[in-house]
């Protein structure tokens, strides 16, 4: 019998202690900054209920969750008829379960189920993988973690504000400067549409629109004509292309074109008061200047990410000096529980990839050397008395906190020494027969070669300070 070659599923990825250590750098940076704003930590099954799931991502979701086979004899209940139905038909008679798709439906669910117990509003943050059946490629991946931060039971704009001061904190803590908040609202879209004739269309108008750069006014106008925008409607949509100027500026403009639109004035008035949260709670966001001299929080009406959802406020950021997508985005919506028969309960949320900040991070060299640490000192020994003479002296230094390792055998020194090298481990101690007559350790800097002879109580001391 052949032994078979091991293997992961396509589309996961084993992480190696070194990648570990990143990605917990990165958590740990957004864990404290969600909690510092009152975000509690919040976790759900990795499976859920697959009734839960369905129908809330749409057909094209529904075929990307997977699906748990019911255990024991998952095919005692089918027949042939079942089977001659098709997939969709037998999918509900021998799946009952399945790996959650995103963290928003299981915390809609956690939230109505729990609605008489929780506290609101309800702040919560939740740092957990996801699972999609989707094809496999660069960049995309099966089993990938989400990171999300979302408070519900409340309208106040005061929310948005402190998204915007929660993005500014984590990727200014993890020592980025080149980066773009981007903000706009739901009633600008809409308010565009409507003020140019073409209600209801603001997606197919902001697709375009945000080609500016790329294709010029020529190449936006064409592909709006394409996509059956009217003549007239494109000629007013022509002030939009010079919106230029600060924020303010940007604002008052936008005023002017949209005062004949309820859903344009809404947005303009809620990002008015998001503005003035900020100036009051005195915002780096709205201070700072990314390396270009612009603001870091910018208006953008151009972006319509999620628009069949988010009805209020969006959000979407992005790092300057790398090339890659929105590393963060989210929105305020209207109904997040509407779909378990909890209507009504306002919130809002966002989410960092955390996959792409810690490419952004690699790719700049942003990462700390304390966010690589591991073993801090390696004690070498040489034979039983070396040994037992090292262990209490192992016990000092993992009581004065210091991440300490005593090489399990009396091997080869250059084994020992190739042991702690491999380890990027910074120091050495040397206990040998000479060292245990004397009580002098020989504590060797791995990095620049320097050795130092040293009491336990120093030893300490250095490694500690």
């Amino acid at each position: 019998m052949s032994k078979e070659k091991p293997s992961i599923p396509k589309g996961t990825r084993d992480f190696g202690p070194a990648v570990v250590v990143k990605r917990n750098y990165i958590f740990g940076v957004i864990k404290r900054t969600f909690e510092k704003y009152g975000y509690l930590p919040l976790e759900t099954p990795a499976m859920e209920q697959l009734s839960v799931l369905t129908g809330k991502y749409g057909d094209e979701g529904d075929q990307l969750i997977f699906k748990i086979l019911n255990s024991g004899d998952f095919l005692s209940k089918t027949t042939a008829a079942d089977i001659e139905q098709g997939s969709k038909h037998i999918t509900r008679k021998i799946s009952e379960k399945a790996l959650r798709y995103d963290l928003t439906v299981p915390f809609a669910r956690f939230v109505v189920m729990n609605r008489n117990d929780i506290t609101f509003p309800f702040k919560r943050y939740q740092i957990q993988p996801v699972w999609r059946a989707d094809r496999p490629q660069k960049g995309r991946y099966r089993e990938f973690y989400q990171c999300d931060a979302d408070v519900v039971g409340t309208n106040s704009l005061l929310c948005e504000a402190e998204i915007v001061q929660m993005i500014q904190e984590v990727l200014t803590t993890l020592g980025l400067t080149d980066f773009t908040i981007k903000i706009n609202h739901r009633g600008i879209l809409a308010g565009i549409a409507e003020a140019i004739g073409e209600k209801g269309r603001e997606s197919e108008i902001c697709v375009a629109i945000d080609k500016l750069d790329k294709i010029g006014k020529e190449g936006v106008r064409k592909e709006l004509l394409e996509r059956g925008i009217k003549t007239a409607a494109v000629e007013k949509l022509e002030p939009l292309y010079d919106l230029t100027g600060t924020n303010e500026e940007i604002l008052d403009k936008l005023t002017t074109l949209l005062s004949e639109t309820a859903e344009g004035n809404r947005g303009l008035a809620d990002l008015r008061e998001v503005w003035q949260y900020l100036e009051l709670l005195q915002s780096q966001a709205l201070i700072s200047q990314n390396t270009s001299g612009q603001p870091r929080l910018q208006l953008d009406v151009t972006l319509a990410r999620g628009l069949s959802y988010y009805t209020g406020c969006i959000f979407e950021v992005k790092v300057n000096n790398v090339n890659m997508g929105s590393i963060s985005g989210g929105g305020r919506y209207d109904n997040l529980t509407g779909m378990f028969g909890l209507p009504g309960v306002s919130g809002v949320g966002f989410s960092f990839g955390v996959d792409r900040v810690y490419d952004v991070l690699e790719e700049l060299q942003l990462f700390p050397d304390s966010s690589q640490a591991g073993t801090q000192v390696l004690l070498v020994q040489f034979d039983k008395a070396s040994e037992q003479y090292a262990l209490p002296v192992l016990q000092q230094l993992r009581n004065a906190g210091i991440a300490s390792e005593l090489y399990p055998e009396a091997a080869k020194l250059k084994k020992q020494m190739s042991y702690a090298d491999q380890k990027r481990i910074p120091y050495v101690v040397l206990i040998g027969s000479e060292e245990m007559a004397s009580g002098k350790l020989k504590l060797r800097n791995m990095l620049t070669g320097e050795q130092q002879d040293v009491t336990t109580e120093e030893l300490v001391k250095v490694l500690a300070g």
